[in-house]
């Protein structure tokens, strides 16, 4: 018979609480023992392509964090957070997050191999204010660290996005502050260029609200995220934040999720292999609704509804390959319903509905020849009373098949053009198209 645990108080950090109970007592152990150790405790045998048998693969281990009546209790990212890395530093498993809300001061940061699980509507995630300040001195390439004119709403354990007017995309910084000095902070990771003060460099706490980098197998299922827009007035890019987001992050899932009114891309993945976004919601965001992105190889996104957003509805970003887009509906986004450009070749887009898109349907965008989208298959799609046009295949583009589509003006005259060619598209299979359009087909490529 073990011997009584010693009895460990009740241990508060803010908003997150550990009660006195023997499986708190061990958890909050295990935890504090995380801080002091350098290197990760990951079980040995988890996560080996080749390990022993099954049980050892797969831990299954399992922590539930909330408001109440739960392993862990918590009202905001720190309680997600350390449920997160428990069961991580373990091997993986699952963390399931009671109904609530709670509130993101940082990003909920993904491990490998790790289950988050929510309960559908009834768990929010809503993102903190934004506090915003320019520079005062440069932040150098390399540098992990800025100084703000305004430190007021910057604080240790807030995640920050640093960047200028030219230094944004990729080149801009999202990091998490670790220690604080008046006005001076360091951050987590170091700027990817510089941020310079004559460029209108600035720091403001903006994050993703969910967020994974460098993992896999990393799973997120019915939650709901609130990006609190009215409260976060800066509008980023797709490229480092995104309401949910994966940076190199292969084989995750993200499922039954609603991402709303997040002040940029609703789902982005960028250099993301083999990842499946399915019965998702995105609507209201500033960007785009749907963003896999930046050689992506193999997506696949179904069962989804991208409706409302500022930009496109669905953008294929660059290199995004073999992917799949399936049964998902794209209707009333401020940009294209759906974009496919920059060596997004050999991807299959079916069975969806893109409507009253207000840039236009779906646009093969205007791409040279080694760098456009090649043989792109568009079939059993609905693409109906977008403005303009419904599909405009531009840049020189080779092996489209446009099949059994239905393309049509349903008499609000908006889509007057149902099927557009450009001056460089290369050959373009038309197979048992309905179309409904003052001009079904526009062909503007020279007779040859």
């Amino acid at each position: 018979m073990n011997p009584p645990l010693d009895p460990v108080p009740v241990v508060l950090f803010d908003s997150v609480r550990f009660p006195p109970s023997p499986v708190n007592a061990i958890l909050l152990r295990l935890l504090l023992a995380a801080f002091l150790i350098v290197e990760s405790a990951t079980a040995a045998e988890a996560g080996r392509r080749h390990a022993e048998n099954e049980l050892q693969a797969r831990p299954a281990i399992r922590v539930t964090v909330g408001r109440q009546d739960a392993d862990i209790l918590g009202a905001d990212n720190r309680a997600l957070q350390a449920a997160v890395d428990y069961v991580g530093n373990l091997g993986g498993g699952v963390v399931e997050i009671g109904p609530g809300e709670y509130l993101m001061r940082d990003a909920l940061h993904l491990r490998s191999r790790v289950t988050i699980r929510g309960a559908g509507a009834r768990t929010v995630l809503r993102k903190e204010r934004e506090h915003r300040s320019s520079l005062v001195a440069d932040g150098d390439f390399g540098e992990a660290a800025i100084t703000v004119r305004d430190p007021g709403g910057f604080a240790v354990g807030c995640g920050v996005y640093v960047a200028s007017r030219s230094q944004r995309n990729f080149l801009g910084v999202c990091a998490t502050i670790l220690n604080s000095s008046s006005n001076h902070f360091t951050l987590s990771r170091p700027m990817n260029a510089d941020i310079l003060v004559e460029d209108g460099g600035f720091a403001a706490t903006i994050h993703p609200v969910v967020s994974g980098q460098d993992l896999v197998d990393a799973r997120v299922e019915n939650l709901c995220v609130d990006g609190n827009r009215a409260q976060n007035p800066t509008v980023v890019d797709g490229c480092r934040v995104a309401g949910i987001f994966l940076y190199r992050g292969d084989h995750c899932v993200i499922t039954n999720c609603v991402v709303r009114d997040y002040s940029g891309d609703g789902i982005s993945f960028q250099q993301s292999n083999d990842v499946v976004v399915e019965g998702c919601v995105v609507e209201r965001c500033a960007g785009f609704g749907l963003h896999p992105g930046s050689g992506s190889q193999r997506p696949t996104v179904r069962a989804c509804r991208s409706v409302g957003n500022d930009g496109d509805g669905f953008f294929f970003c660059w290199r995004v390959r073999g992917g799949v887009a399936e049964d998902n509906w794209l209707e009333n986004n401020g940009g294209y319903g759906m974009s496919i450009g920059h060596k997004d070749s050999d991807n299959f887009i079916r069975k969806n509905t893109i409507l009253g898109n207000r840039r236009g349907g779906v646009y093969w965008r205007a791409e040279t020849e080694p760098m456009a989208a090649h043989r792109v298959t568009f079939e059993d799609n609905a693409v109906r009373d977008n403005e303009g046009w419904g599909i405009f295949v531009d840049g020189a583009t080779r092996g489209t098949i446009l099949r059994n589509n239905r393309v049509e003006d349903t008499g609000v005259g908006r889509q007057k053009t149902a099927i557009r060619l450009g001056k460089g598209a290369g050959e373009v299979i038309l197979d048992g198209n309905q179309i409904r359009a003052a001009t079904p087909v526009l062909d503007e490529r020279e007779k040859r």
